[in-house]
């Protein structure tokens, strides 16, 4: 077991475990490290604390001090000379007829470099641009490009629930999410209604696909032959969340429907499960990132 401390850089950011030496570091406390990018201020949301030596990326890279009050009133500064030079990049960027979409700017915590955040269709010539931002702030300029989701998770905004977006509000790494996913969710395929504000397919169709894994695994599908209390018939609608099926009873010449719970029927043929998506729904994989 290794003794660690989880720091984040940004709201809902993704978790960097640090070493705190000796240091005793509370919930919530901001504190200098040194990353790949250089110095860094971050903030404690796990305090002290083991974690198995395989859940850490090596090397770990010790805490270097608990901020104090002449760092948190530098890092102030920063964000101050973040929102200038957002405003410098904007009047460069349309001086030289570029385009691209300019999201955020970043100033590492010694000054050292400025990173500057953007979204464009294709790749960008943006060698001038950086000799002119170098010229003005000088220090290192490094400009990012960055795709629709990290653009959503940067400027926030509300989603179709009406509560604001998961990925500013709580969730640290972006999990994968498939068309498949809404296919066995039952949902419409309706690219409007199953995409997010940045155009790809909502985070949340990840939070209960566990469930419906589980629940399918033990549901005959549509077009099952199903044994019931009241006879043989064919299942043609399923309820996944109440396991609940509609059978089409075989009664001679006349056919009934009746709902079943799904522990009520005994599977006599079951159909096989179209693993290979359809080609509409192959259209619909671009929303996938």
């Amino acid at each position: 077991m290794v003794k660690v401390v989880g720091v984040r850089f940004k709201e809902a950011g993704k978790i960097y475990y640090f070493d705190p030496g000796e240091l005793e570091i509370e919930l919530n406390a901001n504190v200098i490290v040194e990353t790949a990018r250089g110095i860094e201020f971050g903030q404690v949301v796990v305090p002290n604390r083991e974690v198995p030596e395989e859940n850490i990326v090596a090397p770990l890279k010790k805490v270097i001090r608990i901020a104090t009050e002449e760092d948190e009133r530098h890092d102030q500064e920063n964000n101050r000379k973040e929102k200038e030079a957002f405003n410098i990049c904007l009047k460069k960027i349309r001086d030289h007829n570029l385009d691209m979409k300019l999201i955020d700017v970043e100033y590492t915590f010694d000054n050292n470099k400025v990173l500057f955040y953007f979204t464009a269709d294709g790749r960008v010539d943006f060698r001038e641009l950086v000799k002119d931002l170098a010229a003005i702030f000088k220090t290192r300029i490094e400009l990012r490009q960055i795709g629709v989701r990290d653009e959503a998770k940067m400027m926030g905004g509300i989603g179709i629930c009406g509560r604001a977006l998961c990925c500013k509000s709580f969730l640290g790494e972006f999990q994968p999410v498939s068309i498949k996913m809404a296919k066995e969710q039952g949902l419409s395929l309706n690219p409007t209604k199953i995409s997010g504000t940045c155009g790809r397919l909502m985070c949340c169709l990840k939070y209960e696909q566990e469930a419906y894994e589980e629940i399918l695994r033990r549901v005959p599908k549509v077009g099952a032959i199903v044994e019931t209390p009241e006879g043989q018939g064919m299942v043609m609608e399923i309820s996944l969340l109440k396991e609940i099926l509609k059978v089409k009873l075989d009664k001679g010449n006349e056919t009934d429907l009746k709902l079943y719970k799904a522990g009520e029927v005994r599977v006599i043929k079951d159909v096989v499960r179209e693993d290979d998506l359809d080609v509409d729904i192959e259209a619909l994989k671009q929303l996938e990132d």
